[in-house]
């Protein structure tokens, strides 16, 4: 009996390593369930992502009646943070504290005003639904507060998101930081596969007073996994302390422009923000089309997110396999971008006759092709950053991936309700406002391929050259 269970125990770990994406970067000092336990913070990241720009988006559109471009806009209002990403990870790398704390200070920070947004939006939403007793308040406060509820969440989401992958960083050895990085977020993708599903069964009989409940209790679960994931990772170092004290003040200007001296690195932030323009639009427009042009239901829809977010966990989990036998990220970049493509494609012929099966296989595609496209990048400015600025590097790339996606959800909403509003007096399909949108993603995503296709050429050159005998080591090539 014994040898059986310690043969069931061995074939679990060697196939843990084996079959979960970046399950090796763990290590005897930082074993497996330490990492899943800080990635809880991405977990909770999944959820609001998942609550904001699937269920509540759709259920403000359809059900509420609010304009799409408004929604949009609430949506994207969390972009007016995206850009400090950079600043925050750059504080948290050179932040001073007596007990020698970096990062736990501002993960507190940014969850306390994912709370913060949490507890706000039921009220919001109250009052546009008519909800109770609050029919007789103004349509402006309804307003009002969803955009502040949508920021202070947003605002979180950006810090404990950007320091928490900072913090993971520290964790490991400088070999295995984008591995590490790379497993955050696998466990981001897992919070919104589970979080969709979770939410498309609560809301299977859908009501405000059952959207309020579920958004009271992802606050609620938002604190105590946060809480949980914080608890024990960064140890109190005095000396540490005393030495942040001694260093000398580095201004976030100078810190700026050694991470731009590095080669292809203005050309690898071109690429992710066209790439991340190109399939962000769709994020804000997937459900409420489902809705509207194939009359699907919201816990349809809500669990059409665990499909988007499952795509990209797989493309998550091929890139890793593939950039482990030494593919350039341009190539695997390129691919990502290309099967994005043809995922749009089949999104549009679901109104013309492919109907769900072919929405659904498109939409499958496109995460496939986001996971491929965003661990390619992430791996690409990873291995350009500077070995004492590993924040400033994630928080440039997370300030132009939540930049780009955010301008592109504002954008598609508007464009949908523009396209609507100029409509000639014979009318339009209900579908077309919103192929309109999918059809203006291939353009970036067409856009995308197009830088990336002369680096991949160049990086293949490059690999030649640094895997030739006595050969220099060459600057990081970007996707």
């Amino acid at each position: 009996m014994l040898d059986f269970r310690r043969i069931v125990l061995h074939r679990i770990a060697t196939v843990g390593p084996r079959y979960f994406p970046f399950a090796d970067v763990a290590s005897k000092n930082v074993p497996l369930s330490r990492l899943l336990r800080l990635a809880l913070f991405q977990v909770t990241v999944g959820m609001a992502l998942v609550l904001l720009v699937g269920t509540l988006n759709r259920v403000m559109i359809v059900e509420l009646a609010v304009p799409a471009g408004l929604v949009g806009s609430m949506l994207a209002l969390p972009i007016v943070f995206a850009p400090f990403r950079a600043l925050i990870g750059f504080k948290s790398d050179t932040y001073k504290s007596a007990l020698g704390l970096r990062r736990l200070p501002y993960i507190w920070k940014g969850t306390l005003y994912q709370f913060g947004g949490f507890a706000i939006m039921p009220f919001a939403l109250l009052v546009l639904s008519g909800y109770g007793e609050s029919y007789d308040a103004p349509r402006w406060v309804g307003y009002s507060s969803a955009a502040l509820a949508f920021l202070l969440v947003g605002a979180g989401v950006h810090i404990v998101q950007t320091v928490g992958l900072a913090l993971a960083t520290d964790l490991v050895k400088e070999a295995d930081q984008p591995k590490v990085v790379g497993l955050m977020y696998v466990m981001l993708l897992f919070g919104m596969v589970v979080s969709a599903i979770v939410f498309g069964m609560l809301l299977e009989n859908y009501s405000p007073g059952r959207l309020i409940q579920v958004i009271q209790g992802a606050a609620v679960v938002t604190v105590a996994l946060n809480f949980i994931a914080m608890w024990k990772q960064e140890a109190r170092d005095r000396v540490r302390a005393r030495a942040m004290e001694a260093a000398p003040d580095i201004a976030f200007g100078d810190a700026w422009a050694k991470l731009m001296e590095h080669r292809g690195m203005l050309r690898l932030l071109l690429v992710i923000g066209l790439g991340t323009f190109g399939f962000g639009m769709a994020d804000v427009l997937l459900e409420p089309y489902g809705g509207e042009a194939l009359g699907l239901s919201v816990a349809s829809t809500t669990k059409l997110t665990a499909l988007l977010a499952g795509g990209t966990l797989l493309g998550f989990g091929v890139a890793s396999r593939v950039l482990g036998r030494g593919t350039p990220p341009s190539a695997l970049s390129l691919s990502g971008a290309l099967i994005g493509i043809p995922g749009f494609v089949s999104i549009i012929f679901s109104a013309y006759g492919g109907g769900t099966t072919a929405f659904l296989a498109g939409t499958l595609m496109i995460g496939i092709g986001a996971g491929l496209f965003g661990h390619s990048t992430l791996t690409a400015t990873m291995r350009a950053a500077p070995k004492d600025n590993v924040g400033l590097a994630l928080g440039a790339w997370g300030s132009v991936q939540a930049t780009a996606a955010g301008v592109g959800m504002a954008l598609a909403g508007w464009v949908r309700d523009l396209i609507i509003a100029l409509r000639p007096e014979g009318g339009l399909a209900v579908e077309t406002p919103y192929l309109a949108v999918f059809s203006i993603e291939m353009v970036f995503l067409a856009l995308a391929v197009l830088i990336t296709l002369p680096l991949v050429t160049r990086s293949t050159h490059s690999n030649t050259t640094r895997s030739a005998p006595n050969a220099q080591s060459s600057p990081v090539e970007a996707p």
